[in-house]
């Protein structure tokens, strides 16, 4: 016995290291995959146009990426390969029992045909469970991804409670889906086993009634019996493999939804030094959707190459509009805009935003050093230049103060930094960036008065190299503006120097007059 029992020790070893590699080759492919499908949606993600972003859930797209994606690696690992071994044994215990009797194979092959367009008909209602299931979760991720933005706001307005209920709210909402998922899954397994019991039965039947006229012999019908229990398992993988498939193909849904909306072009980098671009508004005309008001109605004002132009007006007047459509964020409906006396709609997207610098009202800081955030819209810069940005925007009280100077981590939306910090970050950026137009959305919004001073100072400088286009609701910023444009309700209604909007226009006059500009 020696021989057979080293052969068989040598056949199980060998059976092992072939199962194990088999495995984590598929595992190793099914990762791939994923991967590739990962960075093929977050590519299409940072590609996709602003509007469409405006209407998507942050909570949501993230479970897109990572949720929907782990869904497919289950289908192309598990999946696949316990479905395609399932066939071979469903194909070979098929052909062993064809070979003892037709007619039993016959009665076995219509119970499970006919079981089998039961489950059919279950897996598209798995399908469509999976994908409310998945928007559940993306819904329940978009709802905590609210209180945890606000996550200050939330304590301070002692609404933990309430926000703890409201996502536990979307958590019940997603188990429910999950369930429904449960019990349809559930439904084709029962369906499965049924199948093979009933077959059972009636291969006992049937058998039986041959046996007992002599056409079959018993010990055949035991043979047969034993291979239709041996059946259930290639059955039951087979029905798990399209369970896990329209669980895929939820995902895959999900997936495909996000990657066939309209993407931006690749945009460049860096930015080419060249000339001040002035900026051309005729009779914009722009709204948000078919169904939101006009935003604007025929705005027109021009912006001179080079020196500092102001838009001051009330809120909802339009004014930040402007930099979404002098950036491409939106499309305007009618009208012509210009930038460098060229339309807008001419320009390269990548070399007209290579030509923009823009300051955000809320001056957003990313997660990461402090060197990394300054230099992140401008990868090249010597350390020559970002040391003069830093001096020009009084950054450079701040590096000193820093433990490890431009090494510092500013956390999370730079939570580290002060107000005025964060603005002053944006700033340096944007200026790094070498624009031929630079955009100034409330740039001195969170600066305390000395502060403010200084950056007046510097957005002076910064005017007699480029163009400036600065938003401002604090007119002491922009007296000295070479223009002020006037907006109220998405429309021009004066432009001049402050000295002659003071005597010509009532709301400018109005304006200064709040702010104790003029008596």
């Amino acid at each position: 016995m020696a021989g057979p029992l080293l052969g068989l020790t040598v056949a199980v070893l060998v059976g092992a290291v072939v199962s194990a590699s088999g495995s984590y080759l598929m595992e190793r492919t099914g990762e791939g995959i994923v991967l590739g499908a990962r960075r093929r949606l977050v590519d299409r993600m940072l590609r996709l146009k602003v509007a469409d972003v405006d209407r998507l859930k942050p909570g949501d797209l993230l479970s897109r990426v990572t949720g929907d994606t782990t869904l497919l690696r289950a289908v192309l690992t598990n999946g696949i390969v316990e479905s395609v071994g399932a066939v071979f044994m469903l194909v070979g215990a098929i052909v062993m029992m064809a070979t003892m009797d037709a007619v039993l194979l016959l009665v076995t092959l219509g119970v499970i045909v006919v079981v089998g367009g039961m489950v059919a008909l279950i897996m598209p209602r798995i399908q469509r469970a999976q994908a409310q299931a998945q928007e559940a979760v993306g819904e329940m991720g978009s709802v905590l991804d609210r209180a945890l933005q606000a996550y200050r706001t939330v304590k301070a307005s002692g609404a933990e409670e309430r926000e703890i209920a409201v996502v536990g709210e979307a958590a019940a909402r997603a188990r429910d889906r999950g369930l429904q998922v449960a019990g349809w899954t559930s439904l084709a397994g029962v369906a499965t086993f049924m199948a093979v019991q009933i077959a059972f039965l009636a291969v006992l039947g049937v058998g039986g009634a041959r046996v007992s006229s002599g056409a079959l012999e018993v010990s055949s019908l035991i043979a047969f019996l034993l291979y239709l229990f041996y059946l259930v398992s290639p059955i039951g993988q087979l029905v798990q493999g399209g369970v896990q498939l329209q669980q895929g193909l939820a995902a895959l849904g999900r997936i495909k939804e996000i990657e066939e909306l309209p993407a931006e072009p690749a945009t460049a980098s860096t930015a080419v030094v060249g000339e001040p671009v002035g900026v051309t508004f005729r009779d914009v005309v722009f709204r948000y959707g078919e169904d939101r008001p006009l935003v604007h109605d025929g705005v027109s004002f021009e912006v001179p190459p080079g020196g500092l132009t102001a838009l001051v007006g009330p809120s909802g007047a339009g004014k930040s509009t402007v930099f979404g459509l002098v950036e491409r964020f939106y499309e305007h409906q009618d009208g012509v805009i210009t930038v460098g006396g060229r339309d807008i709609r001419d320009w390269p997207l990548g070399e007209l935003r290579a030509a923009l610098g823009y300051v955000e009202q809320d001056a957003p800081v990313l997660a990461g050093t402090l060197r990394e955030n300054l230099l992140f819209a401008a990868r090249d810069v010597t350390d020559e230049e970002l040391e003069r940005a830093i001096v020009r925007t009084r950054l450079d009280d701040l590096v000193s103060r820093l433990p490890d100077g431009l090494e510092t981590a500013v956390g999370h939306r730079g939570v580290l930094l002060s107000g005025g910090e964060r603005q002053r970050v944006a700033i340096a950026r944007a200026l790094l960036r070498r624009p031929r137009l630079l955009l100034l959305d409330e740039a001195t919004s969170q600066l305390d008065a000395v502060n403010e001073l200084r950056l007046r100072e510097v957005i002076a400088e910064v005017a007699r190299e480029t163009t400036v286009l600065v938003i401002a609701h604090r007119l002491s910023t922009v007296t000295g503006a070479d223009r002020i444009v006037v907006m109220e309700a998405g429309r021009v209604r004066a432009v001049g120097t402050h000295a002659e909007l003071v005597g010509e226009d009532e709301l400018y006059r109005e304006l200064a007059a709040t702010q104790f500009l003029v008596g």
